[in-house]
């Protein structure tokens, strides 16, 4: 590994999120495991080959190295002004209206894309849409999965049988790391009969024997907060995350496109930060393409900055913040991205439906989970909206982007957080 790569690396892993001080500070056991979960992360970010950080201060984004994104109208002219300036490149595939390009050798994309995005290298042409190729996570606090771990957690109570129908006859797609292959069996109550199982949707949890992947599960939760929310839902899982917590563009646009149907809302607890902060060019086309009338839900990200996160800050797609629960009541919670492209927040701390496993952290004693786990995130926060949309919709009759804008119609709860929803 380059010694740019672990310099980057490091910065990433050092970074303090913006809001700190909002809520009382965390027990020095939480603080430590909090430490401990980020630096095996990073640990495993570092071995993998297919992952690059490109780490200026307040730009950082993730992205697969050799390998640049372009617009399928302006791969051909891409190509040859690459090749023009000594880039030997080849096209490697489409998908979501986009062409891949690998380079034969290592190139610097960031500085590749700089370029290319320059409107004094195409006089009298319009400028190719042209971007590296995102991986989906995040810094500091992970995208997609929270800034600390899940906690040992006694088991759920049974549903309420006064809200058993809510949701009923409403499907939400959960595009994340995929499903417990237990999960039915070993959470009757809370996911038995609520979704297909299918072997492809299964999240593979484990980097080995028991021990959990950093990520491992967080499907899972996702999928038993939704429920929480609206008892009576069917679920489609969709993997588009590795138990590390890895994926990237081409990953999501397939886990979308394998979505049933019947799905109306799709809850996206994942995203990426971009090259300049652009919307990046494959998740707008492959959600731009989505049938009529299906809501998109994703979290805002864990970085606890206003920077842009995506697919969460593209237009049409309802943006969830996180609050947490302080001395004084509701306060926006340190960890969560926030800014006037988000549109609404709940709470972010969750007790859920969960794995067997154990999680090992540099320094600190084994986690063994037995099913269930409380953890905090925008992850959650998506996830109970996602619930509560569907939840609505068995209520009023509305569909799912009727049941939107009632959602969202409320007045705003905290700038940049958006509407409250309980």
């Amino acid at each position: 590994m380059s010694r740019r790569h672990l310099m980057a690396l490091a910065g990433l892993a050092a970074a303090t999120p913006l809001g700190v001080g909002l809520r009382p500070a965390p027990a020095a056991a939480e603080s430590d495991d909090d430490a401990a979960y980020q630096r095996a992360f990073q640990q495993l970010l570092a071995t993998d080959p297919g992952v690059l950080p490109h780490g200026e201060p307040g730009r950082e984004f993730l992205y697969r190295p050799r390998q640049l994104l372009v617009a399928d109208p302006d791969t051909q002219r891409v190509i040859t002004a690459l090749r023009k300036v000594g880039h030997q490149v080849t096209p490697g595939g489409r998908f979501a209206g986009v062409t891949r390009l690998h380079f034969d050798r290592e190139a610097d994309v960031p500085s590749v894309v700089t370029k290319l995005r320059d409107p004094q290298q195409w006089p009298g042409q319009p400028v190719p849409r042209v971007q590296p190729h995102h991986v989906l996570l995040g810094y500091g606090n992970i995208m997609g999965n929270p800034g600390g771990p899940p906690q040992v957690a006694a088991a759920l109570p049974a549903p309420d049988p006064a809200h058993a129908g809510d949701g009923a006859g409403v499907t939400v797609g959960i595009c994340d790391t995929g499903v417990w292959r237990l999960a039915g069996t070993r959470h009757p109550q809370w996911l038995g009969g609520s979704y297909l199982p299918q072997v492809d949707d299964e999240d593979p949890l484990y980097l080995h024997t028991d021990v959990l992947g950093p990520q491992g599960g967080h499907g899972t939760f996702v999928a038993g907060v939704v429920r929480q929310a609206a008892p009576g839902v069917r679920f489609d899982p969709e993997p588009a995350l590795n138990p590390i917590g890895v994926g990237d563009e081409e990953m999501l646009a397939a886990a979308l496109a394998a979505l049933s149907p019947q799905v109306s809302i799709i809850n996206l607890s994942l995203g990426c930060l971009t090259q300049d902060d652009l919307p990046p060019l494959p998740l707008t086309n492959v959600l731009a393409a989505r049938p009529a009338g299906v809501v998109v839900v994703a979290a805002t990200g864990n970085t606890g900055t206003n920077r842009p996160a995506w697919p969460a800050a593209l237009p049409g797609v309802l943006g969830v913040a996180a609050v947490s629960r302080g001395t004084t009541g509701l306060v926006p919670a340190p960890y969560s991205g926030f800014g006037s492209w988000v549109d609404a927040c709940a709470d972010g701390e969750r007790t859920s439906t969960y794995v067997d496993g154990r999680l090992l952290l540099p320094g600190r004693p084994a986690k063994q989970f037995l099913g269930y786990a409380a953890w905090a995130g925008t992850s959650f926060a998506a996830a109970h909206v996602s619930g509560r949309l569907a939840a609505v919709m068995t209520a009023t009759g509305l569909d799912a982007e009727q049941a939107r804008q009632f959602l969202l119609s409320q007045p705003a709860w905290h700038p940049g957080y958006g509407v409250l929803v309980d």
